[in-house]
């Protein structure tokens, strides 16, 4: 028997569910598929260097993979709706008989599965499918009455108890018989994605890359509940994009912080701490398969679709470019830019800051980070920022409004993360990067050129609080 893997956002070797199965299951060895859609990508937002980043893994992939004997073949079409007779084809000429993949949780990814599915089965291909992209499946986790949890510390209980069962990597795979068919080249450029800018100097592709960051991470994630919201340490893991690429498993972060706590959950608080992040990014993806309206660009609580959202092209601009004249959401939002890339504190600071003081509908915010960022991962990106708004699951009460200031003041006192991206503040004192009228005197008095606040805070703190007040 010839397995086929279709392989989407795992690309990697290691700790792959699929992959470890599909060459348990091979006789006859094992054929690798990625399809490229462009144009379905462009129409999820997918960033440029995203995409760069993906098929720049692909390489990798592609290599590790012709270790195993493995070839691993590239097409490409627009569309997920033309993705099956793809696969079916693929199949059928290299005599494969069973499919093996890792699931897509999102509702076009979900669609062009079942459709995947029903094709190849009606060949004749027997299919199998893994949860690999969540460390607990999202259905197995439930209140007592069936639903799907909508509040993460409920949630929390229930994932603690279950994820040690869930946290033991894979097999590695078998080398499989020799195999005459040549892999793939994928390719350097694509059709409505801009290159030029990969971001590839600050994010290497590659496995053992991701497995070097993890290694590294695991130094210094005892400090990680104290360095984690301070945007000018080195207190990440980083490893957000590889993640979001499936370049390294979640089962593998969790495994690297349970051996920090001797083999339990609880323990090192700053173990403890990242582990909490992994849940997150469990449970947005588990609040993304219950209620599906969140990736159909609907809020969680219907209501606040009631919200008179502000029009404010000029404010969005201006929070796009990093020009708001707030220091540390102009430092975010250029960190963004630059990098592809942006600090987890600053994303609910900025975000926060375009939903509640600009009072711009967080479905703009949402599209502009998934249009820039390497790691964008829809339930991930869409939880943050249905958080920050106030319009989600668990949000924040809509009256917890995120001062800038403040925000500066605790978690970058020194400014260094602020002077770094607005170096044209090098010469304004920490102190007044922290007060509204202190900063605009400082401006005044050194001629710097950095524009005046487009919103006063108390302003724009009352006309939300009375927005969301109307529809709560």
């Amino acid at each position: 028997m010839r397995s086929l893997i279709w392989f989407r956002r795992d690309l990697r070797v290691f700790d792959n569910s699929a992959l470890s199965q599909a060459t348990n299951d091979a006789t006859r060895g094992v054929i690798g598929l990625f399809v490229i859609t462009p144009k379905q990508w462009k129409q999820h937002d997918d960033a440029d260097c995203k995409v760069s980043f993906w098929l720049n893994n692909l390489r990798h992939l592609s290599r590790s993979l012709a270790k195993l004997r493995i070839p691993l073949l590239i097409a490409t079409c627009d569309t997920f709706d033309e993705v099956p007779p793809i696969v079916v084809s693929v199949a059928r000429k290299h005599d494969c008989s069973s499919l093996c993949f890792n699931r897509e949780y999102e509702v076009n990814e979900s669609r062009r599965d079942k459709h995947v599915t029903a094709a190849c089965e009606q060949a004749g291909l027997v299919v199998r499918q893994f949860h690999d992209r969540v460390i607990v499946p999202p259905q197995e986790i439930s209140t007592k009455d069936g639903r799907f949890y909508s509040v993460f510390t409920p949630y929390r209980r229930v994932w603690d108890s279950k994820a040690l069962e869930y946290a033991a990597p894979f097999p590695e795979p078998r080398k499989q018989p020799t195999c005459d068919v040549k892999p793939s080249p994928v390719p350097d450029e694509l059709t409505g994605f801009d290159f030029s800018n990969d971001r590839s100097d600050l994010w290497k592709p590659g496995e053992s890359e991701a497995q070097r960051l993890l290694v590294a991470f695991e130094e210094k994630i005892r400090r990680y509940d104290s360095d984690r919201d301070c945007p000018s340490l080195d207190g990440t893991s980083r490893l957000s994009p590889y993640l979001a690429a499936g370049v390294i498993s979640p089962r593998q972060c969790l495994a690297a912080a349970v051996s920090v706590n001797h083999g339990k959950i609880d323990g090192d608080a700053g173990a403890k701490t990242w582990i909490s992040e992994l849940t997150w990014r469990d449970f947005y993806t588990h609040v993304l398969v219950g209620f599906p309206r969140v990736s159909m660009n609907q809020p969680f609580k219907l209501k606040t679709n009631a919200i008179r959202w502000q029009t404010g092209e000029r404010e969005f601009e201006a929070w796009c470019e990093g020009k708001t004249g707030y220091p540390i959401v102009d430092a975010g939002m250029r960190q963004l830019n630059q990098t592809g890339w942006m600090h987890n504190r600053l994303r609910m600071v900025t975000a926060m800051f375009l939903t509640k003081h600009l009072l711009i509908d967080w479905r703009r915010g949402e599209r502009y980070f998934m249009q820039k960022l390497i790691d964008g991962d829809l339930a991930a990106n869409n939880g943050g920022w249905q958080w920050s708004a106030s319009t989600g699951t668990d949000a924040v009460p809509y009256f917890r409004i995120f001062n800038p200031f403040s925000q500066s003041k605790r978690f970058d006192p020194e400014v260094e993360f602020i002077k770094k991206y607005c170096p044209e503040l090098a010469e304004v004192p920490a102190n007044a990067l922290h007060d509204a009228k202190k900063l605009a005197a400082a401006i005044d008095k050194n001629r710097v050129d950095y524009p005046d606040s487009i919103v006063e805070n108390k302003f724009a703190r009352e006309r939300a609080l009375a927005e969301f007040k109307a529809v709560s």
